[in-house]
């Protein structure tokens, strides 16, 4: 009876399935590995080139942050519109100050709370921050903020590149007199410098209760994450 117990044991032990991974040949373990890096390294370089956008911005290096984009990439902030190719990028970046940090001027714009999605080919990603603003102009009330990065980025010969930067504003304010009290307008579309294709998305900052839909999908369940949004009267986009 032993003996039986002991044969149906083995039996059903070399009967249960062997995970997919272990039943590969040392090369395509490897070739697995070697992929599984790569995308960790694409997603620290993305990371690295938002932040470089963050540093060169807060200093107004508007020619450098410029060069961060593809040829053909769009730059959107707020309701501003969108501005497409780096010449034209480069140009809508001076609505924001002059080039360089000038004396009594303050733009900071922190990258914060990164999600970044790599393509399975590494060749484009997606990723989501959180902005955090503090700005300030010389002869004016210094402004807090606060929104949320959706860009999308293209890897052009080795090179992670911004292909879509859309930072969506959720709120601005007063320095002084905080959220609750002193919230800011957005800025709509510039007269002296129009952008080449109006917002891709209106709607209000703070108090009203915006959110952008996130392009990365739950975790855990691997479902898309349905955004309800309060209702709003705002003319919408037909």
């Amino acid at each position: 009876m032993r003996l039986l117990l002991i044969a149906a044991i083995a039996f059903s032990a070399a009967a249960l399935p062997v995970p997919a991974f272990a039943q590969q040949s040392p090369e395509a373990r490897l070739a697995s590995y070697r992929e599984r890096v790569e995308r960790l390294e694409d997603q620290d370089a993305i990371e690295n080139l938002q932040a470089y956008y963050g540093y060169y911005f807060d200093k107004g290096l508007w020619g450098e942050v410029a060069d961060l984009f593809t040829d053909g990439g769009t730059f959107e902030y707020g309701q501003r519109g969108v501005y497409v190719g780096k010449d034209r990028i480069r140009r809508a970046l001076l609505l924001f100050g002059p080039e360089g940090l000038s004396p009594g001027y303050l733009n900071n714009h922190m990258q914060l709370q990164s999600i970044i999605t790599v393509a399975p080919d590494g060749k484009t990603a997606t990723a989501r921050w959180q902005g955090m603003v503090m700005l300030s102009a010389p002869g004016a009330d210094g402004v807090w903020g606060v929104g949320q990065y959706e860009n999308a980025y293209v890897k052009e010969r080795g090179v992670w590149k911004i292909s879509k930067l859309h930072f969506y504003v959720q709120a601005m304010a007063d320095y002084d007199l905080g959220f609750s009290r002193g919230p800011l307008r957005m800025e709509g579309q510039s007269a002296l410098f129009p952008p080449d294709r109006p917002p891709t998305e209106v709607y209000r900052a703070f108090p009203s209760g915006y959110t952008p839909p996130f392009s990365f999908v739950h975790p855990v369940t691997g479902e898309p994450l349905p955004v309800q949004q309060p209702a709003d009267d705002i003319a919408r986009p037909k």
